[in-house]
C-alpha cells in the first residue's frame, strides 16, 4: 500500500521570512486594519438598513448619541478649534486674564475608569435596610444642632461648599482662571452626559479635569448635583486615583458628601453606587477623614441613619493605624454630637494599639460630661464601655479614679455595672510588665555567655 508522498526538505517553505519581532508587528498591524475595516463595514451596513420612515424622535436620539460619541473622542485629535485659538492667543503674548487650555490626549493613557459595567439601580448597600430605633433618634436629637442643610437644595449646598473651598484657595494667592465660552459649552455638555450615565466609557474631557489647575471651576460647570449615582462612582474613582490628598479632600467634602447625605435623606437608604463611592474614597484615608468623617460630625446634624450607613464603611475597610488615631483624636476634641459617640465606638472596636495621646484625648472627651445635667444617650455609655474594655490596662490609677466619679454621675442601669466590673479587674498603666516578671518562674539570663573558640572539649570517636 502506497504511503503519502512526503515533501523533500528543499520543497518546504520557511514560515518566517522576517525577524520574529518585525513579523509580529506586521501581523498586529494587519489585524488592526481588518478590525477597523470590519467595523466600518458593519457601520455602513447598519446605516443602509435604516428605513427612511424613521420618526423625527428617533432621528433626534441618534443625533444625540452621535454628539456624545464625538464629545467622548473630542480630545483624540488634540485641542479643539476653540482651544487651539486660545493656544494661539497665549503664544502671541501675555494677556490680562489667564486662558484655559485643554491638555492634548495621550493615546497610551491607562483608561482605568473605562468599560464600567454599571450597578443595578435597585441595589443598595450590603447591610440592607437599616433599622433605627425612634427612641434613640429622639435622644440623640437633644445633642444635635438645627439641620440648616434641609432648607437648601442639593445644588445650593454643593455650590456653597465649592465657593468656600475656592475662598480658601484664593487666600493662598492663586488667581482665578477665565474660561473660554467654548470650554464652558463643552463641559456643560459633559454634565448632561453624566446626568444620564449608567455604564461604559466616560468622556475624555472629563478625565482631564484632575490635571487642571482650575479643576474646581471646570467641575462646577458639569453640575455635579445632577450626576447619576454611577457617574458619581466613576468620578470618585478618577479623583481619588489622580489627585493629591488636598484636592481629593475638596472633592469629597464639596460633592461626594452632600450627594450621599441627600440620597439618604430622600430615600432612607443609600444607593449602591454611592455606597461604593464611599468605599473608594478611603483609597486616600487622610482625605476621607478631612473630607467626609470630620465635616459630617463638625456640623452636628448627622442623623443616626447616616452614622450607621457611613460607619459601616469604617467597619469593613482597613484604615491605617496612624490615620485612625488622628481621626479618633479629632472626634474626641470637637464639639459633641450624639452620633459622634457612634464613630468613636467604631474606631475603638477596631482594637488598634493606640498611642497614649489618643487614649488621653478619649478619656478627656468622656470627662467633659462629669457635670453635664443632660441624660446621655445609650450610644455614649456603649462607647465608654468599649473604651474601658479595650484599653483598661493602659489607664493610670488617677484616670480610673476620675472614671469612677463619672460613673457616679452618668449612669445606665445595664452598661454602668459592666464598666465598673471591667475597671475592678484591670491593672494600671506600666504595671502589666512588672507583674509578669515577678510571677514568672522562668529564670532570665542577663549576662551574655562567653566562649573560647580555642578551648574545644574533646569528643570521643569510635574506633575503626
Amino acid at each position: 500500500m502506497a504511503g503519502k508522498k512526503r515533501k523533500s526538505g528543499s520543497e518546504k517553505q520557511p514560515k518566517h521570512r522576517l525577524p520574529l519581532g518585525a513579523d509580529a508587528d506586521a501581523v498586529a498591524d494587519a489585524s488592526k486594519r481588518r478590525r477597523s475595516g470590519a467595523a466600518k463595514q458593519h457601520q455602513a451596513d447598519e446605516e443602509a438598513s435604516i428605513p427612511s420612515s424613521l420618526s423625527a424622535k428617533i432621528l433626534r436620539e441618534a443625533r444625540k448619541q452621535q454628539q456624545e460619541e464625538m464629545l467622548a473622542d473630542s480630545s483624540d485629535e488634540g485641542p479643539s478649534a476653540s482651544a487651539a485659538a486660545a493656544n494661539a492667543q497665549a503664544a502671541a503674548g501675555p494677556s490680562t486674564s489667564s486662558s484655559f487650555l485643554v491638555p492634548a490626549a495621550d493615546d497610551d493613557e491607562d483608561d482605568d475608569v473605562d468599560e464600567f459595567d454599571g450597578f443595578d439601580a435597585l441595589s443598595e448597600y450590603d447591610g440592607g435596610e437599616v433599622e433605627i430605633n425612634e427612641e434613640d433618634e429622639r435622644a440623640l436629637a437633644a445633642f444635635m444642632s438645627k439641620d440648616k442643610a434641609a432648607e437648601l437644595t442639593l445644588g445650593d449646598i454643593i455650590l456653597q461648599k465649592i465657593r468656600e473651598k475656592d475662598a480658601e484657595v484664593l487666600t493662598e494667592g492663586r488667581p482665578r482662571v477665565k474660561l473660554d465660552n467654548s470650554i464652558i459649552d463643552l463641559y456643560k455638555e459633559v454634565g448632561k452626559f453624566l446626568s444620564r450615565y449608567t455604564s461604559g466609557k466616560i468622556p475624555k474631557a472629563f478625565k482631564r479635569i484632575p490635571s487642571l489647575e482650575c479643576w474646581a471651576e471646570v467641575l462646577q460647570l458639569t453640575e455635579p448635583e445632577n450626576w447619576s449615582p454611577n457617574a458619581v462612582y466613576q468620578a470618585t474613582r478618577l479623583f481619588s486615583s489622580n489627585m493629591n490628598t488636598k484636592n481629593a479632600e475638596r472633592f469629597y467634602e464639596a460633592i461626594l458628601l452632600p450627594r450621599v447625605r441627600n440620597d439618604i435623606r430622600q430615600n432612607q437608604r443609600l444607593h449602591f453606587a454611592l455606597y461604593q463611592s464611599l468605599k473608594k474614597s478611603l483609597y486616600k484615608p487622610a482625605a476621607f477623614n478631612k473630607g467626609i468623617l470630620l465635616p459630617l460630625c463638625r456640623e452636628r446634624n448627622c442623623t443616626l441613619r447616616e452614622a450607621v450607613i457611613i460607619g459601616s464603611i469604617i467597619q469593613k475597610v482597613s484604615i491605617p493605624f496612624l490615620h485612625a488615631s488622628v481621626a479618633l483624636v479629632k472626634l474626641a476634641e470637637m464639639e459633641y454630637c450624639g452620633t459622634t459617640s457612634y464613630f468613636i465606638k467604631l474606631f475603638l472596636d477596631k482594637k488598634y494599639a493606640l498611642p497614649y495621646r489618643a487614649l488621653d484625648a478619649v478619656l478627656a472627651h468622656f470627662m467633659r460630661f462629669l457635670d453635664d445635667e443632660r441624660i446621655m444617650p445609650v450610644i455614649w455609655h456603649q462607647s465608654l464601655l468599649a473604651f474601658v474594655e479595650r484599653y483598661k490596662n493602659e489607664l493610670e490609677k488617677k484616670d480610673k479614679e476620675k472614671l469612677a466619679r463619672l460613673l457616679d454621675h452618668q449612669k445606665h442601669y445595664l452598661v454602668t455595672p459592666e464598666i465598673r466590673r471591667e475597671l475592678r479587674g484591670s491593672c494600671n498603666r506600666g504595671e502589666k510588665d512588672s507583674n509578669l516578671q515577678t510571677s514568672s518562674p522562668i529564670s532570665v539570663i542577663t549576662k551574655p555567655i562567653e566562649e573560647d573558640k580555642w578551648d574545644v572539649p574533646q569528643v570521643p570517636m569510635e574506633e575503626d
